[in-house]
């Protein structure tokens, strides 16, 4: 990817962008590169600044050690002080110690399990109070108590299952089965051989990349060859139109998904975003929400730079937290007491032509709560006897 020519007088600022764009997720990776790339051009087409972002790119291939070998190479050798990327928990926290060492700043737009905050970074994804609550709400109150848990064996399982088996006993659902696979593990059919036998009222999936697919088709398979056997929808906090694309069309819809962001959401914004993406990257080019992050990445690091007068850290940070803006997933802006952002939680029902039609929307802002402080607040204890709360959730019809 090249970028725009810019004048030479101008301040070129090296930034660091850390995607797999080959591995287990390089797909996504793909997607979330090129929504970067999209929003550095866009900054450096601003006119009146000094300053232009010079993109510094790697490519770990979904290895953890190459994550940190290629941070490492952009902080000595290239003094960036400023990095976009990491899609998997795994791969924030190889390349965080060094982050933070350094003195620099990780802008982080992928959706994660929380439980972290630290001056080094800005979580432009979701926190787990903005998809993983609002999706076991949404299950709890439309779908089922009862649920199967299949994750890849790695931090975002563990905590979105930790949590999800807390929301579960604080209103008396239930966990029928909860399982991990390997990163990468593509040999599902026992577990989806399982699900037909357990009959859980919902199946919860963390699964990534290529595991995450080919439970899908296994999921879909098993439908086929028993049309009466009782296999509800899958839901997930991470499942994207590209990766519908690469699912296959019958195999990946009719499931739910919890995001700040689809493309079908319908604001000038989002409109615009996409018109450019398709533009830049081709009609057949498909964003997905960690893409539209790192676009809106780029946009609050050129903001805050520009606000600044500097790309000194502090200085940006501060410029940050004075900062709010429409982005394609809505109005954004960073909390200073912990450096996530607000966001609108929405949920979607994937479709046959790997899209996602909304269901629901929360009506307000959600203040990000990585470490989920109010979720006992939002859960009260129940007794043996009672039933379920129901949550006042406004559905779209």
């Amino acid at each position: 990817m090249e970028t725009s020519n810019v004048p030479a007088s101008r301040e070129r600022i090296p930034v660091g962008l850390l995607y797999s764009g080959t591995g287990l997720y390089g797909a996504v990776g793909q997607e979330m590169l090129r929504g970067a790339m999209l929003g550095l051009e866009e900054v450096n087409a601003w006119a009146n600044t000094d300053f232009v972002l010079d993109p510094v790119i790697a490519d770990p291939g979904g290895r953890l050690r190459g994550y940190y070998e290629a941070c490492e190479v952009m902080l000595r050798q290239h003094r960036v002080i400023h990095l976009v990327g990491c899609y998997t928990s795994a791969a924030r926290r190889q390349v965080l110690p060094l982050v933070e060492a350094a003195d620099a700043l990780l802008w982080h737009p992928a959706r994660y399990e929380g439980f972290e905050s630290s001056e080094s970074v800005i979580y432009v994804g979701a926190a787990p109070n903005q998809h993983v609550v609002p999706l076991v709400c949404y299950m709890l109150e439309h779908i089922a108590s009862s649920v199967y848990c299949i994750g890849s064996h790695y931090i975002w399982t563990w905590e979105t299952a930790r949590v999800l088996r807390e929301m579960l006993g604080a209103t008396g659902g239930h966990m029928a089965a909860e399982r991990t696979l390997p990163l990468g593990e593509t040999s599902v059919e026992h577990v989806v051989e399982e699900i037909v036998r357990l009959q859980p009222g919902a199946v919860f999936n963390t699964l990534v990349g290529q595991s995450s697919y080919a439970f899908f088709r296994a999921y879909h398979a098993a439908r086929l060859r028993d049309p009466h056997a009782s296999l509800p929808p899958i839901l997930s906090c991470s499942l994207c139109e590209p990766e519908l694309q690469i699912i296959g069309a019958e195999a990946g819809a009719g499931h739910i998904a919890c995001s700040p962001w689809f493309q079908s959401l319908d604001t000038p914004e989002n409109r615009g975003f996409l018109n450019r993406y398709r533009e830049r990257f081709g009609p057949g080019s498909s964003p997905s929400v960690d893409a539209q992050a790192s676009y809106t990445c780029m946009l609050l690091l050129g903001r805050a730079i520009k606000a600044a007068g500097s790309a000194d850290v502090a200085a940006v940070r501060r410029a940050l937290y004075r900062d709010s803006f429409r982005a394609p997933q809505g109005p954004i802006c960073v909390d200073p007491d912990n450096n996530h952002t607000y966001a609108i939680p929405r949920i979607a029902r994937s479709n046959l032509v790997g899209q996602f039609d909304l269901l629901w929307e929360s009506p307000t802002l959600v203040r990000p709560d990585p470490y989920l402080v109010w979720l006992d607040q939002a859960l009260p204890e129940q007794s043996e006897a009672s039933t379920p709360p129901r949550r006042h959730l406004r559905i779209v019809s």
